[in-house]
């Protein structure tokens, strides 16, 4: 059921992301969009996002009447204290502590941080986020401990009851795409295929059967291995092969 109650939803234009923005679509009374400029090497992302909050409200009325202002931050402080290799052009790996080079320490718990002082100020109680402990990278500021510290310490130091959601937190990718077309059908399944970008090096140049990519970074390989398994698990008629 819908609430009336508004929601901000972090948007970066992956797939993660838009399909958390469909799923709060369908429940909140007004959904808000916020988006944030590291100097990620992976740029794109942020171009992808306002075509795809158009499709996304030219795809169901009820979601262009609620749907709500989309919100740019530029954090490229984050970026330049931040030696990995999404925001440096070096090769991706793991460091010598065990984790994804990828990681950039202290994102998500900045994010969030900054997300919840925009809904402060924009009036809104729930915060949407599209981390995942269970098909993950292995970032600890995805896990699910986290995101509930942050909710306390959020609440705490701001005096305010947010609700940080995480739709996606308990499920693969594969279950991801599932969730996509659950919601929305096979069109919102196209638009998440070909509209989003993840692709950790930004490569936008090749369509591949589960999206853009340069089908070699680990972001590439989870969301196509993703596809490939509900694909198998429930195939859509007419769906790209």
């Amino acid at each position: 059921m819908t609430t009336p109650e508004g929601a901000l939803v972090l948007f970066s234009g992956g797939q993660d992301s838009a399909t958390c923005l469909a799923w709060a679509l369908e429940r909140f009374g007004t959904v808000e969009t916020v988006g944030f400029d590291y100097g990620q090497r992976h740029a794109v992302e942020m171009e992808v996002r306002e075509s795809l909050r158009e499709s996304f409200a030219a795809s169901n009325a009820d979601w262009a009447a609620r749907l709500g202002e989309d919100h740019r931050v530029p954090l490229a402080a984050l970026g330049a204290i931040s030696e990995t290799s999404l925001t440096r052009d070096v090769a991706m790996g793991m460091t010598k502590d065990g984790l994804p080079d990828t990681f950039v320490p202290g994102r998500n718990l900045i994010f969030l941080t900054f997300a919840a002082a925009l809904a402060y100020r924009r009036g809104l109680k729930h915060i949407v986020t599209g981390v995942c402990e269970t098909d993950y990278s292995g970032y600890p500021d995805c896990r699910d401990d986290t995101i509930k510290a942050l909710q306390v310490a959020l609440n705490l130091g701001m005096e305010k009851r947010f609700v940080l959601h995480t739709p996606l937190m308990w499920i693969d990718k594969a279950a991801t795409w599932a969730m996509a077309q659950s919601i929305g059908g096979d069109d919102l399944v196209e638009t998440v295929r070909t509209g989003t970008h993840t692709c950790y090096a930004g490569d936008r140049s090749v369509l591949h059967e589960w999206g853009y990519g340069c089908a070699r970074c680990p972001a590439c390989d989870l969301r196509a291995v993703g596809y490939r398994k509900w694909r198998a698990d429930a195939p859509l008629e007419g769906s790209p092969a």
